[in-house]
């Protein structure tokens, strides 16, 4: 608990203190986001610096070097969300040189998601310490995917990078989420843990339940550093680097552990994002209506006039609310 704690407040000092550093040097670059002509209400961030989520890079690489024991699974779940970060970032660059809100194209994008995806599905199902078990949400039973565990990884690691990336459309939305997520996805793993302990397992899963849990608040302490730049109004957006790192982790630090069916649960947010997207493209295919103002839900409710922090509390409410309930149905 002191490791994750004194993690935890590494992970914000140094946050605080790269921050300040990093929007100095994409200044100078003129690093800027192009705003979409039709987000009406975006039209005043036009010129905004991006790429802010290079801090989430920077400071968990370093600060897990120093806070934990080299250990390949741990060390899997950073670097898958490094390179989707990295992929991120690919994407970013391209729209800041080209000056327009189109990056990578889809085609590039999913090929570079899926890559990443295969690999850490295959690393979980030969290598980790659960293979193709997964917990049953609120228990400590587990059930064996076997082979199938390959494809639900790979779906699980396009699904919260999308998720997160689609979630990140107002000043500090995906941050506050994220940063709710994690927070709640700690406590509830660390009851697990304890639950697995005093039954008697004293095997591997243990140690990587402890390995993300020191890893989990160094991505809080990184983001919450970050959020005091980017609320509203923004100082400078996380751009795709920091989306997709974000959702890479949410996702490869579930899988590693056999966590994967909290996610929809405590990350509904996310979950709801994406399926306002899905919803708002099939109806409109089908009847050529929209059901909602604008997709994702959250420039929904901006329409509608809710303000951004207004819509930033709603949604980290739900997300605080859900993962006090997720942890009453562990502690019964």
């Amino acid at each position: 608990m002191i490791k994750m704690l004194l993690a935890f407040l590494s992970s914000f000092a140094l946050s605080l203190v790269l921050m300040p550093l990093i929007i100095q040097y994409f200044k100078r670059k003129h690093a800027s986001q192009t705003i979409l002509g039709y987000v009406e209400n975006h039209k005043d961030k036009n010129g905004t610096l991006t790429m802010g989520g290079v801090v989430f890079i920077l400071t968990t690489l370093f600060l897990a070097l120093v806070f934990l024991k080299f250990d390949t699974n741990w060390f899997m779940v950073l670097m898958v969300s490094v390179f989707f970060g990295v992929l991120g970032l690919m994407d970013d660059y391209l729209k800041i040189k080209y000056k327009q809100n189109l990056g990578l194209r889809p085609y590039q994008k999913i090929i570079g998601q899926l890559g990443i995806s295969i690999i850490f599905a295959i690393f979980i199902y030969y290598f980790s310490s659960v293979n193709g078990n997964m917990f049953m949400p609120f228990t400590e039973t587990t059930f064996d995917t076997k082979f199938f565990i390959i494809p639900i990884v790979i779906f699980i690691l396009l699904a919260t990078t999308n998720s997160v990336n689609l979630t990140d459309g107002l000043d500090g939305l995906a941050g506050n989420v994220t940063l709710f997520y994690l927070i709640f996805f700690t406590i509830i793993t660390t009851i697990v843990s304890t639950n697995l302990y005093n039954g008697g397992e004293t095997g591997q899963i243990l140690t990587d339940i402890q390995n993300i849990n020191v890893l989990s608040m160094l991505f809080v302490g990184a983001i919450l550093g970050f959020l005091m730049f980017n609320t509203s109004k923004a100082s400078i957006f996380m751009g795709d680097v920091g989306s997709l790192m974000l959702g890479g982790y949410v996702g490869a630090s579930a899988c590693l552990i056999g966590m994967e069916l909290i996610i929809p649960i405590l990350g509904f947010c996310f979950v709801f994002s994406a399926i306002s997207v899905i919803l708002q493209v099939v109806v409109f295919k089908l009847k050529k209506k929209r059901i909602f103002k604008m997709a994702p839900f959250h420039h929904h409710l901006q329409m509608s006039n809710l303000s951004e922090p207004k819509i930033v509390a709603i949604y980290s409410s739900i997300t605080a609310c859900i993962g006090v309930i997720c942890i009453i149905f562990y502690l019964l």
